[in-house]
């Protein structure tokens, strides 16, 4: 066995004095014993939320062939206007307003938009392009305001109620759902 070298010692013996010091020396208080974690920016979580909604939308509208959404401000301004107005029942209860608008509700404070979208786009299977009609006691409006040709602009919002549970929802412009008319 080769013998150890001095600056393997010397090095050993630094790491054992600074363990030594760090476990005998009192610690630096504050007034608070929560580690200081940089918070992120409003703008970055918020265009971290918008990613979060936009990608999938335009996921979707995208394995269609259609054009993607652009994020809008004032739908999403307005979305948060309205998740504020549901933020004390989280009533499944639409807006009245002239944008094309899907709601959801969940239960508990877990729910992501990727969540959301999914479930909406989940009712694709209930639609039928032929006769341009959902089945019988099935819901799928909410998968054709997703992949409503027209719609050009989305604005999303997401809040967890006082009781809880999740609201989200989101605008679309021009909306869709036009009787008569098919989404794509």
């Amino acid at each position: 066995m080769a013998p150890k070298s001095s600056g393997f010692r010397a090095a050993f013996r630094i790491f054992f004095f600074f363990l030594f010091f760090s476990l005998f020396t009192p610690a630096v208080s504050t007034s608070s014993c929560e580690p200081i974690r940089p918070r992120p920016s409003r703008r970055l979580l918020q265009s971290t939320m918008l990613q979060q909604f936009l990608v999938p939308h335009n996921l979707i509208r995208g394995s269609l062939g259609l054009p993607p959404l652009q994020w809008s401000d004032a739908l999403a301004g307005y979305a948060s206007w309205w998740a504020s107005q549901r933020s004390g029942d989280c009533a499944l209860v639409h807006s009245d307003s002239d944008y094309g608008e899907n709601i959801f509700w969940g239960a508990g404070a877990e729910w992501q938009p990727g969540d959301t979208v999914a479930a909406w786009a989940a009712e694709s299977s209930f639609y039928d392009y032929g006769s341009n009609s959902c089945q019988p006691d099935q819901d799928c409006s909410h998968y054709t305001q997703i992949v409503w040709r027209n719609s050009l602009r989305i604005g999303c919002a997401q809040i967890v109620c006082t009781t809880g549970d999740t609201f989200i929802t989101c605008n679309y412009d021009p909306h869709g759902n036009v009787m008569g008319q098919r989404p794509f």
